[in-house]
C-alpha cells in the first residue's frame, strides 16, 4: 500500500510509528499498551486498525522500503509546515491528515489528545529530538553533491555486500537509533556493564539474540541471520557485540550444540529472551589456548548420581569469562570427565554460579577482571568451584553420556576425535568475531576517508591547499585497506555460508577456515584501525571521533576466540595435514605422489618465470592474479613437506620437527588464506550481473590481489618467479589503482550502509 492511499486517520499516526519502530525498541508491554489504545479509538475503522496493528509485530518490523514510503511522506508534510509551529510529532501527524477533498470532523479535540497520549506512551515529546526527518534532504542533497563526481550505484553495491541480509540490517540500524542506545565517551565500568546489560535485553526482546536457535525455541533457525545482526553491532559498540556473543553464539552454542533435547527444553527459551544470562567457561589461566589440558575436573559420584566440579589449583580457576563478574546465573564448564577413576577428556557440564538475585552459589568463587584495555561494558571474571555438586542431567550429553548406571558412553569412540568434535562449538564465534572486527575496520575507514575529503593541509604556492585524500601517499595508506574491506566481506560470507550448511564431513574443513580468517581479518583491523587513527592526525585522537573505542575494544580480537598465531598453525596443520600424512606414512606411493608434487611445482615454476610481460592488462589479469596466489601457497606446502619428510626421516620427533618448521608453516597458512579470500572476490565477481558493479569490483580486486603481491615481493624475488622490472611494474599499477579507487572512495565507503547517526563521528559529519 502506497502513502498516498492511507486514510487521514492513518496518516496523522504514521510519524508516531516511523519513530516507534525508528528511535524506540518495543518490548512486549509497550506493544500491548500502544495495542489496547488503538483498538479504543473510536475514531478509527476497522479495517484502518488491523493495518496499524500490522505494523506492531517486533519479529516482523515494517519494511525498509515502507520506512521510506513514511520519511518521504514525512518530510513533504513538513515542509509546509511553519517552523515556529514545529512543535510535536502529533503536529506533523495532524499537517499529514489534510486532504483538502477530506471532511476533517473527525479531528476533534478528544482525537488530538489521544493523540498525544499515544505519543507520550511511545516516549517521544518533541519533533526537535527527531530534526533528522525535516533535515534528512538536505544531507542527502550534500552527500549527492560529493557523490556525483562518482558513477558508482552506491545502493547496488551495498546491496552486494549485505547479500541476503538487507532488511534485518537496516532494522538493527533502526534500533540502534534509539536515545536508549546513545554512545558516551566517558563511562564508570559498572554503570557501563548495566548499560549494555540493558541493551542486550532490548536486542532479546526483539528477537535477535536467538535467530540461529530453532524455532520451537524462539529462533529461525538462521545463523546467517545472527551473523548479520552480530555484524551490524559492529558499528555501534563492540562491548555490547561480546556481550551478545557470549550470551546467545557461546552460552547459548553449547547448549544447543553440545547438549540434547533435554537441554533444549529446558534451557534455550530462557537464553534466547534473557532470562538466563550465562557464560561459557572454558579458559583457565594456566591453560589459555590449550584447552584440552585444562586441569579443572568433573567426577561422576555414582552414590549419589551427581557430578562433582572442582578447581584443583590456582591455575585452574576459569579466567576473562564473559557474563562472570556480575550478571551470569549459569556457566557451560569444561572439564575433564572422570567415570569410574577413568578421565574421559574434556567435557561441558553445566553449574548455577548466581542465583535470580545475584547471589554467589555455594562452593564458587568469583573474582573481577576489573577495569581492561577495552571492552570494559563487558563483565569478565574468574571463576573457581570447590566440590561443586551438580546432577548428571547437567552432562551436556551429545558426544559423551553417562547412563543411569553410572556406565560413560560416546558414539566417538577416539578421545582426541571427540575433543576436536566438540570444540567445533567455537566455530561460530570465530565466524562472527572477524565480521564485528571488519564492521569496527569498516567504521574508521569511513571516518578517515570522509574527514580526508573535507580536511586540506599544504598547497603550492598561493594555490588552494589540497584535500589531504589527493596526496598518493594518503591514498596509499586507505585505498588498498578499504579494498581489502570488500576482500574480507566476501570472504567471510562465504565462510558464513559454509558453516549455514554445513556436514559432518565439511566440519575439518570449515573450522581450518574459520581459524584462518578469523586471524587475518581481525589483524587486518588493528592495523586499519590504528592506520586510520593516524591518518587524522590530533582529530583522530579525540575520543568523540570514536578511534579510541574501535582501536582499544577490537585489540583484544587478535587473541579472542583463539590466538591469532595459535589459531594459523591450527591452518597450517590443516591444509598440510593430508599432504604430511601422505609423506610420512605413504611407502612407496607417497614418495611417487611426492615427487609428482615437486615436479608439477617445478612446471609451475618455470612458467612463471618465463612471463616478463609487464603490461598493466596482464597484471590485471585474474589468471595471473590467481596463479601468483597459488604458486605461493603450493611453493609453500611442498618445501615444507620436504623440511618435515628429512627431519622425521633422520629420526627427529614429528612435534621437534614441527617446531623446527613453525614459522614456516605460518608463512604456509598466511598463503592459503590470501587465496581463499581472492578466490571468493572473484567468484563475487563472477556471480554479478551488473556491468557497471562488476567493474567497480574489479578495480577493487586487482588492488587487493597486486597489493598482496607486492607485499611479497621479496619472496617472489627470492624465488626467482618475479623479475625486479616486475615488481615495479606492479607497484606503477598499484599507484594508480590507488588514485582511481580515490575517485570513488566516498561512493565505496557509503556502500557500507553505516548511518550518521550509528557512525556519530564529528568530522565525519558532511
Amino acid at each position: 500500500m502506497l502513502p498516498e492511499t492511507y486514510s487521514p486517520q492513518v496518516a496523522s499516526l504514521i510519524p508516531l510509528f516511523y519513530i516507534g519502530w525508528s528511535d524506540s525498541v518495543l518490548g512486549p508491554s509497550e506493544i500491548e499498551l500502544i495495542q489496547n489504545k488503538i483498538n479504543n479509538f473510536d475514531w478509527i475503522n476497522e479495517a484502518d486498525k488491523q493495518l496499524l496493528l500490522s505494523w506492531m509485530n517486533p519479529t516482523n518490523p515494517p519494511s525498509s522500503d515502507l520506512h521510506q514510503q513514511w520519511v518521504e511522506t514525512m518530510q513533504a508534510s513538513a515542509k509546509k509546515m511553519n517552523p515556529d509551529g514545529r512543535k510535536s510529532l502529533v503536529d506533523l501527524g495532524i499537517e499529514m491528515a489534510k486532504v483538502p477533498s477530506e471532511n476533517q470532523t473527525w479531528l476533534t479535540k478528544e482525537v488530538i489528545d489521544a493523540l498525544k497520549s499515544l505519543e507520550a506512551a511511545i516516549g517521544v515529546v518533541s519533533l526537535e529530538l527527531h530534526s533528522h526527518i525535516l533535515t534528512h534532504q538536505q544531507i542527502s542533497e550534500e552527500k549527492n553533491a560529493i557523490l556525483s563526481s562518482s558513477k558508482i550505484d552506491v545502493k547496488g553495491l551495498q546491496h552486494v555486500l549485505d547479500d541476503d541480509y538487507i532488511e534485518i540490517r537496516e532494522n538493527v540500524f533502526r534500533i540502534l537509533h534509539d536515545p536508549m542506545f546513545n554512545l558516551e565517551t566517558i563511562r564508570n565500568k559498572e554503570e557501563y556493564r548495566e548499560q549494555v546489560l540493558k541493551w542486550v535485553h532490548l536486542l532479546a526482546e526483539q528477537g535477535y539474540g536467538a535467530l540461529h536457535f530453532p524455532e520451537e525455541f524462539g529462533g529461525k533457525n538462521d545463523m546467517g541471520a545472527y551473523a548479520a545482526v552480530f555484524e551490524t553491532l559492529g558499528y555501534h559498540d563492540l562491548s555490547l557485540v561480546v556481550k551478545f556473543g557470549v550470551q546467545f553464539g557461546l552460552w547459548g552454542g553449547s547448549v544447543l550444540w553440545l547438549g540434547t533435547e533435554k537441554h533444549h527444553k529446558r534451557y534455550l527459551k530462557e537464553i534466547g529472551n534473557m532470562e538466563l544470562p550465562g557464560c561459557f567457561a572454558m579458559t583457565e589461566t594456566g591453560h589459555g589456548s590449550n584447552v584440552r589440558n585444562c586441569e579443572t575436573t568433573a567426577t561422576y559420584d555414582p552414590a549419589t548420581d551427581e557430578i562433582i566440579v572442582h578447581s584443583p589449583t590456582l591455575s585452574s580457576g576459569k579466567d576473562y569469562i564473559g557474563n562472570a563478574a556480575a550478571h551470569g546465573q549459569m556457566a557451560s564448564v569444561f572439564a575433564q570427565l572422570i567415570v569410574d577413576g577413568k578421565n574421559h577428556g574434556v567435557h561441558a557440564i553445566l553449574v548455577d554460579i548466581r542465583n535470580k538475585e545475584g547471589k554467589v552459589a555455594e562452593g564458587v568463587k568469583i573474582e573481577d577482571c576489573a577495569y581492561k584495555l577495552g571492552l570494559n561494558g563487558v563483565d569478565n571474571g574468574r571463576i573457581w568451584f570447590d566440590q561443586v555438586r551438580v546432577p548428571r542431567f547437567n552432562l551436556l550429553n551429545r558426544f559423551g553420556d553417562i547412563d543411569e548406571k553410572g556406565v560413560y558412553s560416546s558414539p566417538i569412540e577416539k578421545e582426541s576425535k571427540r575433543f576436536f568434535t566438540m570444540l567445533g562449538t567455537l566455530v561460530g564465534g570465530r565466524m562472527c568475531v572477524p565480521r564485528a572486527g571488519l564492521s569496527a575496520a569498516k567504521a574508521s575507514l569511513t571516518i578517515a576517508i570522509r574527514y580526508a575529503l573535507k580536511r586540506r593541509q599544504f598547497g603550492d604556492n598561493d594555490q588552494e591547499e589540497m584535500l589531504i585524500m589527493d596526496y598518493p601517499s594518503h591514498q596509499r595508506r586507505l585505498m588498498p585497506r578499504l579494498a581489502k574491506a570488500y576482500a574480507l566481506d566476501f570472504a567471510l560470507t562465504y565462510l558464513t555460508d559454509r558453516f549455514s550448511t554445513r556436514t559432518e564431513e565439511d566440519m575439518r574443513e570449515i573450522e581450518t577456515l574459520a581459524a584462518g580468517l578469523k586471524s587475518v581479518a581481525t589483524w587486518y583491523t588493528t592495523d586499519t584501525i590504528q592506520e586510520c587513527r593516524e591518518a587524522c592526525g590530533g582529530k583522530g585522537y579525540l575520543a568523540e571521533n570514536r578511534f579510541a573505542d574501535f582501536k582499544a575494544d577490537s585489540d583484544i580480537f587478535t587473541t579472542f576466540e583463539g590466538d591469532n598465531t595459535v589459531l594459523m598453525q591450527l591452518v597450517a596443520k590443516g591444509v598440510l595435514g593430508d599432504f604430511n600424512k601422505e609423506i610420512v606414512s605413504g611407502g612407496l606411493l607417497g614418495m611417487i605422489n611426492f615427487a609428482s608434487e615437486r615436479f608439477m611445482a617445478t612446471i609451475r615454476e618455470k612458467n612463471f618465470r618465463n612471463i616478463y610481460n609487464t603490461d598493466e592488462g596482464h597484471l590485471k589479469d585474474p589468471g595471473f592474479q590467481l596463479d601468483a596466489f597459488v604458486y605461493r601457497e603450493r611453493d609453500l606446502m611442498v618445501s615444507v613437506g620436504q623440511r618435515l619428510r628429512k627431519f622425521i626421516k633422520r629420526g627427529i620427533p614429528s612435534y621437534q620437527a614441527f617446531l623446527r618448521c613453525q614459522t614456516h608453516l605460518l608463512e604456509v597458512a598466511h598463503a592459503y588464506v590470501d587465496r581463499i579470500i581472492l578466490e571468493q572476490f572473484l567468484a563475487q565477481i563472477e556471480a554479478c550481473e551488473d556491468p557497471a558493479l562488476k567493474k567497480t569490483l574489479k578495480m577493487l580486486c586487482d588492488l587487493y590481489a597486486l597489493h598482496t603481491i607486492e607485499k611479497n615481493k621479496g619472496w617472489y624475488l627470492e624465488q626467482g618467479c618475479l623479475s625486479g622490472a616486475k615488481t615495479r611494474a606492479i607497484r606503477r599499477v598499484v599507484d594508480k589503482l590507488c588514485k582511481e579507487t580515490r575517485n570513488d572512495a566516498f561512493a565505496l565507503v557509503e556502500a557500507f550502509g553505516i548511518p550518521d547517526a550509528c557512525l556519530a563521528a564529528p568530522i565525519a559529519v558532511f
